[in-house]
């Protein structure tokens, strides 16, 4: 079946596998060229994000989704939001018309945007482990101390970092002599440049410190925040299915505890920050995903957050609305008790307003409010 009478006239509903029409896309652009020239010319399409330009440039390569998370380091699901976004950003039809668009009008920062061999030349993550690899060989980074330096340079891209500062980050107020750091700092080049690169490539000396060059690293927090953002403007433009479908792909960049057993104080500070971020994007997903009345996809996820963080008032709030918009008006009630004892007994505190509202809610049985609830989500 083709492209075309895949989609409807005006409407473009997501197949099941959208890359599956686009195994063969370099074939498919060169089919559809002519007629696009020959047609009605395309409008200026909406810039695309860098992200979103690998992702076309690799379909148009004839990447399916599985191949492009593969070469990208991200989910599926991610590629394939990613996938629809690009489509109804250039404001078009059908795919074959997008990729002609896409490469027609706009070739040099499409092309120019995805490496030659489709592997990152340097992956970090911090998600997790602190981790490095080329290509798909591991690095291995050496001590838990160095490690700390690197993280505390890789978390401020592209910004200058004192020896006294980076002393601090992982040693805090006792350390040791400052010439440590342009040792650690060797080490590390040692290990993340190739026999090719400049010296400095990836960590470069300033007057006063040391910097990261973020520049052709792909490092999965900025990978996180560039899907967040996605997911954002997708959110403001109505479309929360988009929305949960990247937020899904945001949370499964985590591979644990970020910056797992590495020591000092810029570490500590970050594990948290990156903790209450992901917390954050956990409770708006589950939030989105209760507005479009996808109760059941989130009860079972919910019971084992609220079991894990048995003080959180937020997590135990979107439970009870969970159950009580399912009809289990017994079982949200139930978690308001759990709530209320953990805060009286361990920390002394009645539950807080919205809690307790919603308690109020799930109490009446007020079925105007379920039905309101529903009809506006």
């Amino acid at each position: 079946m083709s492209t075309g009478s895949m989609l409807g006239r005006g409407a473009v509903p997501a197949p099941k596998h959208p890359g599956d029409e686009l195994i063969d896309a370099a074939r498919v652009l060169a089919r559809n060229r002519r007629g696009a020239r020959l047609g009605s010319t395309c409008a200026p399409p909406e810039p695309l994000t860098a992200r979103e330009q690998e992702v076309l440039c690799a379909v148009g390569r004839g990447l399916s989704p599985a191949e492009i998370a593969a070469s990208l380091a991200v989910s599926e699901t991610s590629v394939q939001a990613r996938l629809w976004r690009i489509i109804n950003r250039l404001g078009l039809s059908d795919w074959a018309s997008a990729i002609v668009c896409a490469f027609d009008d706009a070739a040099t920062p499409v092309q120019n945007s995805f490496p030659a061999d489709t592997v990152p030349r340097l992956r970090l993550s911090v998600l997790g482990p602190l981790r490095a690899w080329r290509g798909q060989e591991r690095i291995d980074l050496g001590p838990v101390r160095q490690q700390a330096l690197l993280a505390a340079l890789v978390l401020r891209p592209d910004v200058t970092v004192s020896r006294r500062g980076l002393l601090d980050a992982v040693w805090g107020l006792e350390h040791p002599a400052a010439e440590v750091v342009p040792v650690y700092v060797y080490r590390i080049r040692k290990c993340l440049r190739r026999d090719d690169d400049p010296w400095d490539a990836v960590i470069g000396r300033e007057r006063g410190g040391y910097r990261f060059a973020s520049r052709g690293v792909q490092v999965d927090s900025t990978r996180l925040t560039e899907i967040t953002a996605e997911a954002r403007v997708a959110r403001d433009g109505g479309d929360l299915g988009t929305a949960v479908g990247l937020y899904t792909g945001a949370l499964e960049l985590f591979r644990g505890e970020p910056l797992t057993g590495l020591p000092g104080p810029f570490a500590e500070g970050e594990r948290r920050r990156l903790n209450e971020r992901r917390m954050t994007l956990v409770f708006q997903k589950l939030d989105w995903q209760l507005r479009l009345g996808r109760h059941g996809e989130v009860i079972d996820e919910l019971s084992a957050l609220t079991s894990a963080h048995p003080h959180s008032e937020p997590l135990a709030t979107l439970s009870m609305r969970a159950l009580f918009d399912s009809g289990r008006q017994s079982d949200a009630l139930a978690v308001f008790v759990r709530l209320r004892n953990r805060l009286v007994d361990d920390l002394g505190v009645e539950p807080g307003e919205t809690a307790s509202r919603m308690h109020g809610v799930v109490l009446r049985g007020d079925e105007r409010v379920r039905r309101d609830r529903t009809r506006d989500g």
